[in-house]
């Protein structure tokens, strides 16, 4: 018997229960192993420890930002193999998002209280951005990897030197926001100008900026 047909509603469904699962504190499980589970941990002075936190907490709040995203994008994605581009990349990004998780407890902290917020926003813009056109879709993919592996970058040169945990967490995660923003303009993504990824930076800054804080 070949499988039903997803309705609207049925993907709406879908998409409901993969926000609550998102923002709901332990419920992401990865399916590789954290990179943090190699390393030792060692003793951070309180402020390091406060400044690690911060940081860790700001990717945590761009994966939550991520899974939003690709799911705005999957539900009115054109093409079924968009879809499906889009629904695989999420999975994966969980993965990200249970290892943040994960070194915020270690490091005695939480994740961003402003996670509902930004998860409505980026599904509402991953959605809009379905709707043009697949093409925009898979380039506004690419200009947000962008985006998020300069997060990554300075991240590393801002970490303690000694919290080898978080470091091997943040160099995992962005060899895989390289090869997905490679995989989007690859499967057809447009390039996005550099005005408009000057505007997805500045928002990109007062979100990061929030999320270290609250």
């Amino acid at each position: 018997m070949s499988e039903r047909q997803l309705t609207g509603l049925d993907r709406l469904l879908l998409q409901a229960d993969r926000a609550l699962r998102t923002l709901s504190p332990g419920a992401p499980s990865h399916t590789r192993p954290s990179p943090a589970k190699a390393e030792d941990e060692v003793e951070l002075s309180d402020a390091e420890r406060r400044h690690a936190a911060g940081l860790m907490r700001v990717n945590h709040s761009g994966e939550v930002c991520a899974q939003a995203l690709y799911q705005g994008q999957a539900l009115t994605a054109k093409l079924p193999e968009v879809r499906g581009e889009m629904e695989s990349a999420a999975d994966e990004e969980i993965d990200h998002l249970a290892w943040c998780e994960q070194r915020l407890r270690e490091l005695d902290s939480r994740p961003s209280l402003l996670n509902p917020l930004w998860y409505g926003l980026s599904f509402g813009l991953g959605a809009a951005a379905g709707k043009v056109s697949d093409r925009v879709s898979l380039g506004f993919v690419a200009a947000t990897e962008e985006q998020v592996c300069r997060h990554l970058e300075s991240h590393l040169e801002r970490l303690p030197a000694q919290d080898r945990k978080s470091r091997a967490v943040v160099e995992q995660m962005l060899v895989d926001e390289e090869e997905h923003g490679h995989t989007a303009l690859q499967a057809g993504g447009t390039r996005f100008p550099a005005p408009v990824k000057g505007l997805m930076s500045l928002v990109s800054r007062a979100m990061t900026s929030a999320s270290y804080r609250v």
